[in-house]
């Protein structure tokens, strides 16, 4: 009987391609991150009164690009409605790409897919606050409060959270091509 033994060269490959893949899917403990509104959240971007007004998904956008471009901390009048940016500093920040809506009070953030947060609170009479955060320096799970207290010391409510990711510049394209050229060249070293 004959023993067809795997060459060591091919074994150390495949064993490191498989040590490699063990590692990228076992989960990662992670702490949550709970974020608060205003601005001595040091992941706060801003705020601003929404009043009875319900912005449409582009606007709030919009929003929160301006909210980018402005100065901290400052006030600014955009789109007819008060808003504020706080004085934290992020440095250069990527313009906001509309993301999910609805996602509540707990964000899986992941390895940091998303960067921005919107919260809109609402009042029992229909009117509205928002607040923005900075989120593309977070991983793993989020939690903003599912109420506050605003303004005249009134309870506000989580009504609606949004999340905005940073454009694409190709990078998962380039990966994945990479990573199917590493798999072509393994497949070749393999049946040598």
């Amino acid at each position: 009987m004959k023993i067809n033994l795997i060459p060591s060269k091919k074994l150390a490959l495949l064993s490191a391609v498989f040590c490699a893949a063990m590692l990228t899917f076992s989960q990662n403990a992670r702490a949550v991150t709970v974020l608060n509104v205003g601005g001595a959240d040091p992941h706060g971007l801003g705020d601003l009164v929404l009043g009875f007004e319900t912005p449409q998904a582009s606007e709030i956008t919009d929003i929160v690009n301006h909210m980018i471009g402005m100065a901290p901390p400052s006030t600014d009048v955009f789109l007819g409605l008060e808003v504020n940016r706080f004085n934290n500093h992020f440095g250069t920040l990527p313009p906001a790409v509309f993301g999910p809506a609805g996602v509540g009070a707990t964000i899986n953030n992941g390895s940091g897919l998303y960067s921005y947060l919107w919260a809109r609170y609402e009042s029992l009479n229909g009117f509205a606050i928002a607040n923005v955060w900075y989120i593309g320096d977070l991983s793993g799970d989020i939690t903003i409060p599912t109420s506050v207290t605003g303004p005249g010391g009134a309870e506000y409510n989580l009504t609606t959270s949004i999340l905005f990711t940073a454009p694409d510049g190709g990078t998962t394209a380039m990966l994945l091509g990479a990573a199917l050229g590493a798999l072509g060249m393994a497949r070749r070293f393999l049946k040598a």
